[in-house]
């Protein structure tokens, strides 16, 4: 199963500021480029922190350094679209800067870029993990789990023979693009302890 990467969906122009900036340069640069927030870079292309909007109302400092939130939290290139937009969400961040294997920016994606992967519908994911990871992976029968999606979020229900293929399951499920959360109500044959678990 192909998952979209970060570096498919991101924009590779970006408006950077460095640490000594003045934040009214700052805010100007919001206005002109109709964004709502910007990377802090050194003079190597590494992230320092981020910008917001919201930094800039609620922080009173000459220059980027002293508004902008750090450590940033940043995704790499070659993550997958579905950890970045969890990422976001647990994090509460409209945008997240994209470094590469040096840490060094080269792009950035927003929620915005993320959320068509969030709008499908539930009876598509329900069919993609039917088929790909039931079906296609674990090859287990049509009734051994039944599968349930509403909003993005998915109950597994049912049994299956060994823990290693409940580890599967959870795993390719969680990893489906249009999943947000995985419930487990799958109880194991070799551990009759039915349990009940949250995935991020």
């Amino acid at each position: 199963m192909r998952q979209l990467r970060v570096g498919e969906l991101m924009t590779a122009d970006v408006v950077t500021v460095g640490a000594s900036t003045p934040s009214a340069d700052v805010a100007g640069l919001f206005t002109r480029h109709a964004i709502s927030g910007v990377p802090v870079v050194d003079e190597d292309g590494h992230v320092l922190g981020v910008v917001s909007a919201s930094d800039l109302r609620g922080r009173r400092a000459p220059t980027a350094a002293g508004v902008m939130s750090a450590p940033a939290v940043t995704v790499e290139a070659e993550q997958t679209a579905s950890e970045a937009a969890r990422l976001m969400v647990r994090r509460g961040h409209e945008r997240l800067p994209v470094i590469d294997d040096e840490e060094r920016l080269v792009g950035m994606v927003t929620r915005r870029d993320l959320l068509g992967l969030f709008v499908r519908p539930d009876a598509e994911v329900k069919l993609r993990i039917r088929e790909d990871v039931l079906h296609g992976v674990l090859r287990v029968r049509a009734d051994a789990v039944q599968v349930h999606v509403l909003d993005g979020v998915v109950v597994l229900a049912g049994r299956l023979p060994r823990p290693a293929q409940l580890r599967t399951a959870l795993a390719l499920t969680s990893r489906t693009e249009g999943v947000i959360a995985v419930v487990n109500r799958i109880a194991v044959e070799t551990d009759d302890d039915r349990q009940e678990t949250r995935e991020p």
